[in-house]
């Protein structure tokens, strides 16, 4: 793939405070007009991350370009072309949603920000509520409103720092399917998450742990890499099972999925061992299932070493 075809190219990307490494030798491509999903725990390094590729921080080393343009040199130029949705909600809660627009649009510099406040009010269906105070407005409103915003010039990547934290399912499916039409007009769109049904909607994803770019693909292609074998054992006492294995083998990942129990190591012959010393129970059963990306993610957790220890 040649630069031409990349939103984001960057190599060994490192930025540390205070002397404590925040992101940590990441290197990374984003293909245009591709969804990429960020993935990782809180103070792993994603939203450092994502400000160090649209120029509002400096590496301390590495290199890389945004959009085609030099994430050091032309840092400028790349935010022109950039639209970045905070984590927290940061338009002005005393002004109407109109109002709001209006104030961006001419920070934007455009010509006609009246024209262009209206136009984003259609496309993001909020002409009922323009005149609504945005300090008023719930979460979902609240993320359309900022969405909104991160358009208004046209931006051609657009950076989501963990946009549906704190809203509701339907808004969360709504702001997806948003996303998604974005994306299929062209638009690169780079989203940090916690959510594995967000994670699973994206074409690619790539999982920060403490600074370090652990794995990054395609779902399917994370979840073969990951190597984990996994069992579901359905019936018997859920918390007594789970405990017993813990017992057996405390290196194994174990998870309660209601009534059922995941079971999940890198080593087939460990988990057969564990298996093997679980009391005699009637009506439990034991099958091979595909490891999810939950499981994935909490093994690659485990593999990591926290940077602030």
């Amino acid at each position: 793939m040649t630069g031409l075809d990349l939103a984001i190219s960057v190599r060994h990307l490192n930025k540390s405070f205070g002397g404590k490494p925040v992101v940590r030798d990441v290197s990374i491509d984003v293909p245009r007009g591709q969804i990429f999903g960020f993935l990782g725990p809180n103070g792993s390094g994603k939203t450092t991350t994502i400000r160090l590729l649209c120029g509002l921080l400096t590496p301390d080393s590495g290199s890389g370009t945004c959009l085609g343009l030099d994430i050091i040199k032309q840092t400028d130029l790349v935010k022109r072309q950039v639209g970045y949705m905070t984590q927290k909600f940061s338009l002005y809660e005393d002004l109407t949603i109109r109002e709001n627009l209006e104030f961006v649009a001419r920070v934007y510099e455009i010509d006609d920000p009246q024209k262009a406040a209206r136009d984003a009010l259609v496309r993001l269906g909020l002409e009922t509520r323009q005149n609504q105070l945005a300090g008023t407005l719930s979460g979902g409103w609240k993320q359309r409103l900022a969405l909104a915003a991160c358009m208004l010039h046209e931006p051609k990547l657009l950076l989501l720092d963990e946009p549906t934290a704190g809203v509701d399912p339907k808004a969360r499916r709504d702001f997806w399917d948003e996303i998604h039409g974005l994306a299929a007009g062209g638009l690169t769109v780079l989203v940090s998450t916690h959510y594995m049904d967000e994670a699973e909607r994206c074409h690619e994803i790539g999982y920060i742990a403490y600074g370090r770019l652990m794995t990054h693909g395609t779902v399917a292609d994370v979840i073969a890499e990951s190597g984990l074998q996994t069992r579901a054992i359905h019936g018997g006492n859920i918390a007594q099972l789970a405990g017993a294995l813990a017992k057996a083998d405390p290196t194994l990942l174990i998870a309660p999925f209601g009534n059922t129990l995941h079971i999940s190591a890198h080593d087939k012959d460990r988990l057969d061992r564990a298996i093997a010393q679980l009391p005699a129970e009637a009506g439990v059963e034991i099958i091979d299932i595909p490891p999810s990306l939950e499981d994935v993610f909490i093994y690659l957790m485990r593999q990591s070493t926290d940077n602030f220890a």
